[in-house]
């Protein structure tokens, strides 16, 4: 739904006929669209956008048009069928789980569309959508505060804005699952352990909540300052966390955007200068990490200090301890706070043990995660009792069907 919110002005206009956003919410096998891939449907059959390139549009128009009719929410799943060549689904093999929901513009009453109607207000500032996926009354909540939360994801702590959508029982676990995602970009389903339902009798089985994440924001940095071959092993593992990598030295000669494959983007510049110039343009954020692996102090100091002014998620530099100690007393003379010098993560990383380059970028990624979470202790699961996640983040997965099926949610 989110993706559609520019070329959705003119519908959302009062007066205009209601319309359905049929939404990608699971995808397996090979399918042409990720999931928040939408399409909308206007009751008079106008639409916006395309689900699958037309192996599936006629069926999810005539399921829009049935959701503008009953005012109500349902998914439907499409996958091939090899028994019935007529059969409506994706002659790719795939399987699509497409969530359906009516709007009413205008209507003060419609959530969908008072949240469509600021998004459009925001002209592309960062936000994200929530939406409810196992209920069949219409949902939405838009997080629209995210540049004013500091670390511009909602705290650890149960967030208010999403106590509309779930029961306060199921709020902290779907609160800090939505953090997850915002942390990522892009768009996933969460799953959640319900809360204590009204009226459900005793040994009732419930179903997890389901949500669906739309964010118009871009991936999590990760600027590696320094080429040398733990920063080339650094950048292979963060890129697996699906960090945007930069990759900057000052040296020509080892910045060769060969050497370093698995690097978004590799720039030869001086990295105080560098990060100095992407912090004005606004491309850093409290989601971004910056890694100084260069062990030398007229690239370390300059780009600590600018650095540890910043409110970046993650600081790291790496060296010896009698490294670190001239270190520290070089940004204490540069003017460098106590605070600002207790943000940073050095010696870099955890304590594994690690030898060689890509031990070390292993305890560097441990380390990262941990902060990205809140767990500083590096403590073996094995001696640890209690849950392991808070929550979990996961983009909804559908078993390859051979019909279309519709599935309208019970009513929480």
């Amino acid at each position: 739904m989110l993706t559609l919110v520019d070329q959705l002005t003119e519908w959302l206009e009062p007066g205009v006929p209601s319309f359905a956003v049929a939404t990608v919410v699971g995808a397996s096998g090979s399918v042409p669209r990720p999931v928040g891939t939408a399409m909308a449907v206007r009751a008079d059959g106008a639409v916006i956008g395309s689900l699958s390139g037309g192996c599936v549009e006629a069926a999810v128009h005539a399921a829009a048009l049935d959701a503008i009719a009953v005012g109500e929410c349902h998914r439907e799943t499409f996958g091939y069928s090899d028994d019935d060549a007529f059969a409506v689904g994706l002659t790719c093999g795939g399987s699509l789980e497409v969530h359906v929901q009516p709007v009413r513009p205008g209507d003060d009453g419609d959530p969908a569309a008072v949240a469509l109607a600021r998004l459009a207000a925001g002209r592309g500032a960062p936000a994200a959508l929530v939406r409810r996926l196992d209920v069949a009354r219409p949902t939405a909540v838009l997080l629209d505060d995210l540049s004013g939360r500091g670390s511009g994801i909602p705290g650890a702590g149960p967030d208010n804005s999403l106590r509309g959508l779930v029961d306060d029982g199921a709020l902290p676990a779907v609160s800090a699952q939505v953090a997850a995602v915002l942390r990522a970009g892009g768009a996933a389903t969460v799953h959640a352990a319900p809360g204590v339902r009204d009226g459900a009798c005793e040994g009732e089985p419930e179903e997890p909540v389901t949500l669906l994440v739309e964010t118009r924001l871009p991936p999590p940095r990760f600027v590696v300052v320094g080429a040398n071959d733990f920063a080339g092993a650094l950048v292979r593992a963060v890129h697996l966390l699906g960090y945007h990598v930069t990759l900057v030295d000052a040296r020509e000669v080892f910045a060769a955007p060969r050497r370093f494959p698995q690097a978004d983007e590799v720039v030869v510049d001086w990295p105080d200068r560098y990060l100095a110039a992407e912090a004005a343009e606004g491309r850093l954020d409290g989601r971004t990490a910056v890694a100084v692996l260069t062990h030398d102090v007229k690239f370390d100091v300059p780009t600590l200090r600018l650095a540890l002014g910043l409110p970046l998620a993650y600081v790291g530099a790496m060296g010896s301890r009698r490294s670190h100690a001239q270190r520290l007393q070089a940004l204490h003379d540069e003017g460098v706070t106590p605070d600002q010098l207790a943000r940073l993560r050095s010696p870099i990383g955890l304590d594994l043990g690690a030898v060689t380059p890509e031990e070390v970028a292993v305890s560097v990624v441990a380390e990262l995660v941990a902060v990205r979470y809140g767990r500083d202790a590096a403590v073996p699961l094995s001696r640890t009792d209690g849950p392991l996640h808070a929550a979990r983040s996961t983009t909804a997965g559908t078993t390859p069907g051979t019909t279309r099926t519709k599935e309208h949610p019970r009513w929480t």
